[in-house]
């Protein structure tokens, strides 16, 4: 759901600007020659700082969303766990089974009164799948078993990796893009303060364009919840999927409802139509169209 991708681009964008100013101010900047720009030169250094963004981004997913989220990992073997938590991990481990997987995912629980919940993680062996506490209080066995299987099937469709070499591209271009335009705008003023303006403006556009760029990641996301919710739906049935979606229409609701710019991006993907730019989910009532046709 939402929160994997707005952790993941959140930690991206933090990590590559990061990664910028420190190359800034150490004076990595080889692709500037005393003729102009080294086009071949940035191109290559935005590659190498895309990626390397894109890459740290996956690696830390997992923990990032424990900090961030306050995610508590359920373990099996602990004594004192209620038997809600017990058989959220039994249900999460018994689809992973049947999805083939070898390595269970850590399993947690977030206190929020949000329906939500969301899969990451680096690797299909080093995951993570959380919930909501709101998501388990308003919402029955086979609705929740739904949820969970929609988020296991992007743990088994490796979708944070494709995500990761789609926002290393992205970033290549953000950075490329960036640092061309603030070298152009350096040009425009005196010469004592060009890198000033230069830095400055490198800065301002990396985040302009990292939010630009954060479009083709959410047009990805939607077109990746269909193979999701098909993939759920072949591990806890049809039927518990549609369930599951139709629960969430009726509760959507309560996913941050106190935030009215952020609802736009959540799990129901309504709105008006430039919003839905910014959702990183179709429509729930596509979804379960889509669905019900078995497509």
């Amino acid at each position: 759901m939402f929160k994997r991708i707005s952790l993941f681009l959140l930690t991206n964008i933090l990590v590559v600007l990061t990664i910028g100013i420190i190359t800034s101010v150490l004076g990595v900047r080889q692709y500037v020659t005393e003729s102009g720009i080294n086009y071949t030169a940035l191109l290559v250094f935005s590659f190498i700082v895309g990626f390397t963004g894109a890459i740290i981004s996956l690696l830390i997913s997992r923990w990032s969303a424990k900090q961030l989220m306050g995610v508590r990992v359920l373990n099996p073997n602990d004594a004192t766990l209620t038997a809600e938590e017990r058989h959220l991990v039994q249900m999460v481990y018994r689809l992973c089974e049947k999805a083939g997987m070898k390595v269970m995912p850590e399993v947690g629980i977030y206190d929020s009164p949000e329906v939500n919940a969301f899969a990451t993680g680096p690797s299909k062996n080093k995951s993570l799948v959380a919930v909501s506490s709101g998501l388990l209080q308003k919402m029955d066995d086979d609705a929740v078993e739904g949820v969970l299987a929609h988020e296991v099937a992007h743990i088994v469709n490796g979708d944070m990796v494709t995500m990761t070499l789609l926002q290393g591209i992205i970033n290549t271009f953000v950075v490329f893009l960036s640092r061309l335009l603030a070298y152009a705008v350096s040009q425009f003023v005196r010469e004592d303060i060009a890198w000033i303006v230069q830095f400055v403006t490198m800065i301002v556009l990396d985040i302009l364009f990292s939010i630009l760029g954060s479009l083709v990641v959410f047009a990805h996301s939607r077109h990746r919840e269909f193979h999701a919710d098909a993939g759920g739906a072949q591990l806890a049935g049809r039927n518990k999927m549609v369930h599951a979606l139709r629960s969430l229409q009726q509760t959507v609701e309560l996913v941050d409802t106190s935030d009215k710019q952020v609802a736009a991006f959540k799990i129901s993907g309504g709105g008006a139509k430039m919003l839905r730019l910014f959702s990183t989910h179709p429509p729930l009532e596509d979804r379960i169209a889509r669905l019900e046709k078995g497509m």
